[in-house]
């Protein structure tokens, strides 16, 4: 989740969203209370599952490539405890 502050800022991010075959999704804030965001948790709850495994807590890597084969090697112990219960 990011804050936009301009409109060309939501204009680019459409744009890349859509070349990346992404659906992006600007929730605007219409009030300064706490409101729960639709599926954010979702998200959050994906983000402490990686953090979870050591070597994500860092980005050790140099190459972004390495960083995304870290992630898929720490879910597989998510996806077979999913495939096996």
């Amino acid at each position: 989740m990011c804050g936009l502050t301009k409109a060309t800022d939501e204009a680019r991010l459409q744009q890349v969203a859509s070349g990346c075959e992404l659906q992006l999704e600007v929730v605007k804030r219409h009030q300064r209370s706490f409101e729960i965001q639709p599926r954010r948790w979702v998200v959050e709850r994906t983000f402490a599952w990686d953090r979870r495994q050591r070597r994500l807590s860092k980005d050790y890597e140099r190459l972004p490539e390495v960083s995304e084969s870290v992630v898929y090697i720490a879910m597989i112990p998510l996806m077979l405890n999913r495939l096996t219960a």
